[in-house]
């Protein structure tokens, strides 16, 4: 996930990204033995919706689930503090959490409780949870007690938006919400996209083995793209072939 965001969102060479998986590389030459994909990046590019270039700043984040929030919160914070931006609307944090790290971190509370405070107000930040309904090998009913791993930002009564992750049109629709809501009222909002993990944790979890009647019906889900594709196809919106050809691009592009 974190490669993605390095790869299409930050925009991070692709060539960048393999050449720092070299085996022969050691620990010192990346200055740090972290994983590559802890590794931050800072990159400007257009908005398309303005043409006015942006700066991307992904912050390097260490193992430590959630230990990065105060760290993105006071670079916003000096950020804001030397471009003389009193209102943040110059420069804004998104944070992006995992559901059992968003409940289970400490950190988390705290951070909201930072959100408000005259001295370290960054005027509103927009949490972004990805939620697949699954801690490693936990299940939700044995990491936390409320209903819903997002409870902890109604400490400060920020709005939280529950949404279909295998709907890219709500998930549109409600980002562009939240945002509103961050650029009219400068405070902190979330966005629970609700979704599932198709593969395990990481290269040695096999999910089969801890939760076998979840992965049962995650492996009948049919992907995203493509029940998205099949809607646009249906509805008239885009022909088969035009999608083929955006989709041989997409592959060409990432090879």
């Amino acid at each position: 996930g974190r490669l993605n965001v390095l790869a299409n969102v930050i925009r991070k060479d692709l060539e960048q990204i393999f050449c720092q998986f070299d085996p022969k590389l050691e620990a010192s030459d990346e200055g740090s033995g972290d994983v590559k994909y802890h590794l931050g990046m800072y990159h400007e590019r257009i908005n398309r919706a303005t043409n006015k270039k942006i700066t991307l700043s992904l912050v390097a984040n260490p193992s430590h689930l959630e230990a990065v929030d105060p760290v993105v919160q006071g670079k916003t914070k000096a950020e804001q503090f030397y471009r003389g931006d009193n209102e943040g609307k110059k420069v804004m944090s998104i944070l992006v959490h995992g559901d059992a790290a968003f409940a289970g971190q400490g950190v988390v509370y705290e951070t909201f409780h930072l959100s408000d405070l005259p001295s370290y107000t960054t005027n509103g930040t927009i949490h972004v949870v990805v939620n697949n309904q699954i801690g490693f090998t936990t299940d939700p009913r044995m990491a936390r007690s409320s209903p819903y791993p997002t409870d902890v930002a109604r400490v400060v009564n920020a709005p939280i938006f529950h949404v279909n992750a295998d709907d890219p049109e709500a998930v549109m629709y409600v980002c562009s919400v939240a945002a509103e809501w961050r650029n009219t009222f400068n405070k902190d909002v979330v966005v629970d996209l609700v979704c599932y993990r198709r593969s395990g944790h990481n290269e040695m979890d096999e999910p089969m083995f801890t939760q076998p009647l979840m992965y049962k019906q995650i492996h009948k889900q049919v992907p995203v793209l493509k029940k998205y594709a099949d809607k646009l196809i249906s509805e008239g919106i885009v022909s088969l072939q035009e999608f083929e050809v955006q989709d041989s691009n997409l592959k060409a592009n990432a090879q």
